[in-house]
């Protein structure tokens, strides 16, 4: 017999709906013009960095300002992100996918008394609190994972390298004075959370050494076929050691010419750590992208195979990222990314340009047959 819900008419399925059990409705929070509006929008402009406008067939317009944001928000802070919001924008606001938060506003005359505000909001060091920017033919905001604040698994940190990247690139995000939009983004570790296998410019921390193994502790942490099971290369074996006092122990061996250090093992047994202060470090990646424009989507490629965690401002990171953004500025073609720029001046010439080392770890010569069978790109051509 099929269950019948008293409590649900499948005729008229929000009827009653108890809103509290999962997000509600987004179009709840449309501000008004926006709602009013939907589908109707004829073109969009980016009238200067981090301000756009909507121009609806209706001739309605939506301001849009957009400033960057963190991924990691204190409670005040998003207080007064809202007290913004009520303040100039009737309370709506919006956040993007790459930690921008957007004020919209329905006239053009409200879009100068905002920009005045958020400018005029600092950090007691001095820094901007909503730095205005991010459009166009510059920098966007860094995507990035969680780091050493709340992940068990990171080579590097996310908001330290982030903070130091942001302030050398800050003019660029406060213009639009590249080429192209460059994309940036950070993943703590090659599980890659970060998306930064398709960034113009990524930052990956990267683990050099296998698992240490707490022989003493593990069988009684763990549950070892667990452990066993989570290597993706089969690089873990259940074993039984005999400690120093004479105790017989279960627990694993690992095979290190197979380890690749995904930190795998070490989420289902925290007797398995990888964190190492001399073996963790930060890759640097470049060339890659999701849009179809111009060319198909690409994958990142290693441009500087190890760079040391030296916190708080990671100088190595941000200096060889700097390289590559003035060298890509000062070369590329209007509206080539830097994987097209890469690609049209070929990437001996690319580690020329920029200033870096080429060695023979940064030979891409991993080719699945998947690469050359599978449809990778909507692009299309008319033919007769």
């Amino acid at each position: 017999m099929a269950f019948i819900s008293s409590g649900y008419n499948p005729a008229e399925p929000m009827k009653d709906r108890i809103t509290d059990i999962g997000p509600r409705s987004y179009e709840e929070f449309y501000p008004p013009v926006i709602a009013k509006n939907k589908g109707k929008w004829a073109y969009h402009e980016i009238l200067e960095p981090g301000i756009l406008v909507h121009v609806s067939e209706t001739g309605d317009e939506v301001y849009t300002v957009r400033v960057g944001g963190c991924r990691l928000m204190s409670v005040t802070h998003i207080r007064e992100i809202c007290e913004i919001a009520d303040k100039h924008c009737d309370g709506y606001l919006r956040f993007t996918t790459r930690n921008n938060i957007e004020f919209m506003v329905d006239s053009k005359d409200k879009v100068e008394p905002l920009k005045k505000d958020l400018a005029g909001r600092k950090f007691a060091g001095g820094s901007f609190k909503f730095p205005i920017g991010g459009t166009g033919a510059g920098v966007t905001n860094i995507i990035h994972t969680q780091g050493w604040i709340h992940c068990h698994t990171p080579a590097t940190d996310a908001s330290g390298p982030v903070k130091a990247t942001m302030d050398a690139l800050f003019d660029h995000f406060q213009s639009m004075d590249l080429p192209a939009q460059v994309r940036v983004s950070l993943a703590c570790c090659l599980n890659m959370c970060g998306a930064v296998h398709c960034s113009d410019i990524a930052i990956l921390g990267y683990h050099r050494k296998p698992p240490m193994i707490e022989d003493e502790y593990l069988d009684k942490m763990c549950e070892i076929p667990l452990a066993v099971a989570a290597c993706p290369t089969a690089a873990i074996k259940p074993v039984k050691k005999t400690l120093e006092d004479g105790t017989e122990v279960k627990t694993v061996a690992v095979n290190n010419e197979r380890c690749m250090y995904c930190g795998n093992c070490y989420t289902m047994c925290p007797a398995l750590p990888l964190a190492d202060k001399e073996g963790d470090g930060i890759v640097i990646m470049v060339g890659g992208k999701v849009s179809n424009r111009i060319s198909a989507p690409k994958f990142s490629k290693v441009a500087v195979a190890f760079l040391p965690n030296n916190a708080p401002l990671w100088p190595e990171t941000t200096a060889v990222i700097k390289q590559i953004i003035d060298a890509y500025s000062k070369d590329a073609r209007k509206y080539e990314r830097v994987g097209e720029w890469a690609e049209r001046i070929g990437w001996e010439r690319f580690f020329e340009k920029c200033n870096l080392e080429f060695t023979h770890h940064l030979i891409d010569d991993f080719r699945d047959p998947a690469y050359y069978t599978w449809r990778q790109t909507t692009q299309f051509k008319f033919t007769d």
